[in-house]
Parts: structure tokens; sequence; C-alpha cells
């Protein structure tokens, strides 16, 4: 791996910045960021600022937390230093990275705090801001994607968003959004609190909605350790459940792709494109769920899952200039439902519903990710059942008719879909992809669900609307060819634009306003002199000169 390349593997013995702790129902997760232990070396995370690789170690814990301790009920998030809770993004960390990086830098701590809320809402693991110091900016950031806030009273700790008064630029990591839609302050009063540098403390904090309450410092830990246990004692999840411990990926990296176990990417960089193919199941491989349990984190579609999230991760960070993603299959179809149906038949299992939201955020990043989704159904596909999201999420969606004529022992491709993929893997705008690809076609829609379990041909998926096109042997490679030359000659930025207006139809919520409204506005905020040039504000602070704005609104 190149020395300046992104990696994402990391464990809690390997932790720089993090302490997690466990006491039967309540994991205690403290922030300790090493100042000298950046993922660069031009700048120190002071305060409790954080870089990318502090949120990498969140995520690691985030996840751990969901699958190796079911007996967690309860998560408070804190900070090991008395006085600073997080300060956080690191301003000179942002102000020397790329523009590319500043913003893949955001969209993951979005989706990380993203991962967060999930676990409160969907799993039973309630998390606790317990905001021991100041928090500023993405520190306050941070505490909003908890269920709770519970604030210091100590005369001096305060919640901020100084981001636009001296930095020029949005809390990146959705704290408008959630300061408004998720805690419902007024929005006068949002107003004034993000042009209010030195933030707000104590009652007043508490009055306009920005924290749910105060405990003076005497107090604190005893008050929010009590809180923690009354909230776990309302959670649904087992109390006495063997959790699944997440081994480290088998990976091997080269200057032409990725391979892991069941998933290998390898790159055309003539084409500007990097192919995804899935190794799905040979044989229906887990009969029951207590096998499932046995096997782990190895079970195949939970490994699948953790190597699709990483390669994502990867290319988005290593791997700027690959345009196009194309997902490909290859396995048993029928080996692929078998699983379905063992994880439908074990719904209310607390790993099953791991699993399945794991799946669902990792469906979800990929098509948060700035890049142009291509799928390829062609013979010896398995693109059924939770595969088939990979069609359905897909910009472009191109099936085989028939088989190739030097592949005689593969049948022609067909797609199955099912309940599960109209109700299990919901978009960032809370709607399946099924309803979403067929919004405001409802009749189209029952159509579709009139021929949930069957197995659709080329014909039958370009009849009812489930591809894109479909193409005959003659025609197949020179038309995937051309579309893959064609998204390479367009302009990036064009596509991104294009892409992220068309995937996500229908009703906004809280996370898909995150994304849609805000990456796009900070997106654009990143590029502008104001913020990034030689006398913007990124480039001033800290140096005791004054940043000089252009001053049009535009």
């Amino acid at each position: 791996m190149k020395s300046n390349q992104v990696n994402f593997d990391t464990d809690p013995k390997s932790y720089k910045h993090w302490q997690l702790e466990f006491d039967d129902s309540i994991a205690t997760l403290k922030m300790k960021v090493s100042p000298t232990d950046g993922l660069r070396d031009d700048y120190e995370l002071k305060l409790n600022s954080y870089d990318l690789g502090v949120d990498i170690e969140l995520y690691d814990a985030v996840q751990r937390i969901r699958f190796e301790h079911p007996e967690v009920k309860s998560v408070i998030i804190t900070s090991a230093d008395e006085k600073v809770f997080c300060a956080g993004a690191n301003i000179q960390m942002l102000a020397g990275s790329t523009h590319h990086h500043k913003v893949n830098f955001c969209k993951f701590t979005n989706e990380t705090r993203n991962s967060i809320e999930d676990a409160t809402e969907f799993t039973g693991t309630t998390w606790i801001a317990a905001v021991n110091g100041t928090a500023a900016g993405g520190g306050y950031e941070l505490a909003l994607a908890c269920d709770e806030i519970i604030l210091v009273d100590d005369k001096s700790s305060t919640v901020s968003f100084p981001e636009v008064p001296l930095l020029a630029v949005l809390p990146g990591t959705g704290g408008l959004t959630r300061v408004v839609d998720k805690r419902h302050v007024r929005r006068d009063l949002a107003d004034v609190f993000a042009v209010r540098a030195e933030g707000i403390k104590g009652a007043q904090a508490v009055k306009w909605g920005l924290v749910d309450e105060v405990v003076p410092k005497s107090r604190f830990d005893e008050h929010v350790k009590e809180h923690a246990l009354k909230r776990a004692a309302a959670s649904t999840r087992p109390s006495n459940a063997s959790g699944i411990a997440l081994t480290p990926l088998q990976r091997q990296e080269s200057e032409d792709g990725l391979s892991y176990p069941h998933l290998d990417v390898r790159y055309d960089r003539d084409l500007s494109s990097a192919f995804f193919t899935i190794k799905g199941p040979t044989s229906r491989a887990v009969k029951d769920l207590s096998e499932l349990k046995q096997q782990g984190s190895s079970f195949w579609l939970l490994a699948l899952c953790r190597e699709l999230d990483d390669a994502a991760l990867r290319l988005r960070f290593n791997e700027p200039e690959i345009c196009s993603w194309v997902f490909e299959s290859t396995g048993d179809p029928d080996a692929v439902l078998a699983t379905d149906d063992l994880l439908r038949d074990n719904a209310s299992d607390w790993l099953v519903q791991e699993i399945r939201h794991y799946l669902k955020r990792t469906f979800n990043r990929l098509e948060l990710s700035s890049r142009t989704l291509v799928t390829l159904v062609k013979p010896g596909s398995c693109f059924v059942g939770t595969l088939a999201e990979l069609v359905l999420l897909a910009d472009r969606s191109l099936m085989l008719e028939g088989t190739f004529s030097d592949e005689d022992l593969l049948p022609a491709p067909y797609i199955v879909l099912s309940e599960i993929n109209d109700e299990w893997y919901q978009m960032v705008n809370r709607i399946s992809r099924l309803q979403s690809r067929y919004w405001g076609r409802p009749d189209e829609l029952q159509e579709v669900r009139r021929a949930f379990g069957k197995q659709l041909s080329a014909a039958d998926a370009d009849e009812l609307g489930v591809v894109t096109f479909i193409f005959d042997e003659i025609d197949w490679e020179e038309e995937v060819r051309i579309l893959l030359e064609e998204q390479a000659s367009f302009s990036p930025d064009a596509l991104t634009g294009l892409e992220a207006n068309c995937r996500f139809v229908g009703p906004e919520t809280m996370e898909s306003k995150i994304f849609a409204r805000l990456t796009a506005w900070q997106n654009w905020i990143f590029q502008r002199p104001n913020a990034v040039g030689p006398q913007g504000a990124l480039q001033s602070y800290g140096t005791g000169s004054r940043p000089s704005y252009n001053r049009e609104r535009i």
C-alpha cells in the first residue's frame, strides 16, 4: 500500500485516541486524542480535535459494540479531559488537506454518526453524550448524534458552532440539520447559535433545546451512570447472548485492485472503472441460526458486507480518479435466497438485526459515494434477494439476454426480487429502492410486487423496468465499453451532481438532508476563496491575521 493511502484497519488494542470500557450493560467510550498521532505530521491534534484517524477508530468502536457486545444496552461517550469534551475537526488538518480529502472526511464522519443513531433507533443500544467540558464544532456534532446530551454545569463548559464566524465554512457533520430537525431548536435561535462563536452554556443551553440537561460537576459522573442504567433497562438487547468477534479482514492489495475471500476489485484505469466481482455462496453453507452464530464474522453475507464496506471506503479516499464502480457477481442464486430465508425466519434475533442494518448502511454508503454505479447481470450471476439491491441501487443496470456462446455451461441470467427488497434495506430517505425506482408509478410497483419470488429473465426484467437495458451477446461488450468510456469523458463534478439528484427521489429525512444539502454545499464552500484562499479563514485561523472575504453574496 502506498504511504499516502488511508488504511481503515484498527482494533481496540491499537486505538491511539479512544478508551473503550465495559461494565455489564454499559459501555463507556472516552475520547483521549493523542496530539502527535494524526494521519499526517503537519498538524497536532490539540484539545481533543480530530482527523480521519480519530474517526476511523470511532467507527470501529461502534461496530465492535454492536457485534461483539450484545449485552451493551447503553453507551456513554465522554472525554478523558475534564475541560474539553471535543474541539471538533482539526483546523490545520483541514487547511492542509486536498479538496477531495476534506469532502470525503466530512462524509465519513457523517456516516459514522449515522451508525450511532442507527444503533439507538433500530437495535436498542442508546448512546448518551456526557459532555464534561467544552464541545465545539464537530465535538458538539458528535454529541448531537447521541440520543441524549448531558452537559456539565461548571460555569465554563459550552456547546458551540464556531465554523461560520471563525472558519467561513459550515458545521460539516450534520450539526445544523440535527439542531433543527432532531432537537427541534427554533430556527431563529439556531441561527443565533450558529454565529455565536463563544457558544451557549448552562440553563440557556437547556432552554434553547441544545442539550437535555445540565448537572453540577460534583455529581456529574454519578448522574450519567444512573441515567444510562435507566435507559439500559428499557432496551430489547439480550443480557446473556455471546457476541461475535470482528476478526481482521483478509485483503490483498496491488496497483491493479483489491482481493478478499468474497470480493475481488479490479481496476481498469483506461476506462476509469473498478470492477467489483462479488462471490456468492456455491452451496447452502449455513442451515440454521446456531450455525450462523458459530461461523460469526466468517458467515458469508456478513463477511461480504464487511469487505464491500472496506473496499468502498478505500476507493473513496485512495482512488479518486476511478469514475465508475461496476458490480458483477458469481455464485449459486438458490444459496443466496436460502441465506435470505434464514435471516428472515430469524428476523428478531439480535445478530440478524445487526447484519441486516449493517447491510443497509453499506448499500447506503455505496449510493452516497460520488461514483457512477453500474451493475452487469450476466450468465453465472447471483443478483437475487439481498444481492438484487445492487441492481436496484445502480445508476445503470445492463442485463444479458441469453447466454455467451463460449460459456455453454452457464445458463442465462435471471433476477429474483422478494419482500426483503421492499422492506429490509431502506435508503437514507427511509423508503426502499423498489419504492424509489417506481416513485409516482404505483401500478408498476404493484406489478413488480406480484413478481416477487419469480425468476425474471432479461425480457421479464426489461418489461417490468427492473433493469435499464438488455443486450444480446453481439452487442454486450461494445455497449458496456461505450457506457464506461462515456462516463469517463464527462465532468466528474457534473456527474456527482447529476447522480445525487436522481438517486434520492421522494421524501426527505434528516439523513437525506445531511447528504443531499450539507455535503453539496460544503463541497462548494470548501473550494471558495473565503474559506480556502490565501487569505481565507481556514488558512488564516491561528495565525493572528484576520481573513479577507469577497463580500458578494452568490
